[in-house]
């Protein structure tokens, strides 16, 4: 960094925390980037070494695709609801949380996909998993009808005190051969419909 770019000479780990303290929410690498004037892998290197750093310590680093935030540590969670005044005890039903675990998965994935999967309709508890910030819509995949594609969501990585989609526990193969068999049923029947209405 040099001083005609206005960027003060500080340690870069002092000023991507600076910035993420003051973000209001998830702030793109790229931004991040652009303000230090620096090359985004850069960036990346102090995310591994702020990532060290904070083990053990009261907050996190939160990374989703290309956005990243500082987030209070998952094991805190009890102590941080009480102090809010946040009530815990909304939970999600069981077909919410499997529609989930789809989606976490397999994202981003359709509604027609996970209806593959679960053997049910699921317009419901999308929508429901929609209005509580877990899940959200992401584009539309390329097929007949272009159904919309869904993804979680950072609200998605706190709730579960996870620091990225990488920390989910991995699937038993089993249960992976399941999801991607279905999925993928799923989307040669809709293929082969939009090929039948050509």
């Amino acid at each position: 960094m040099s001083e005609s770019t206005g960027v003060p000479q500080l340690p870069m780990k002092t000023l991507v925390e600076s910035i993420l303290f003051v973000a209001e929410g998830p702030v793109q690498i790229a931004a991040i980037a652009r303000a230090l004037d620096v090359m985004p892998e850069r960036v990346e290197e102090t995310f591994e070494e702020l990532k060290q750093e904070y083990a053990g310590r009261g907050f996190r680093l939160q990374r989703f695709r290309d956005k990243v935030q500082l987030v209070s540590a998952p094991e805190a969670a009890l102590v941080i609801e009480k102090f809010l005044g946040v009530d815990g005890t909304t939970h999600l039903s069981a077909a919410a949380l499997e529609t989930l675990a789809i989606i976490a998965y397999r994202q981003p994935v359709t509604r027609p996909s996970i209806e593959a999967v679960r053997g049910v309709n699921s317009d419901g508890v999308i929508q429901t998993l929609v209005s509580r910030g877990l899940i959200q819509e992401v584009g539309r995949q390329e097929t007949a009808g272009r159904p919309i594609l869904y993804a979680t969501t950072f609200e998605f990585l706190q709730n579960f005190g996870l620091r990225g989609v990488d920390d989910l526990p991995p699937l038993e193969q089993a249960a992976e051969n399941v999801l991607a068999n279905a999925i993928a049923e799923a989307e040669a029947t809709a293929q082969h419909l939009a090929e039948r209405m050509k």
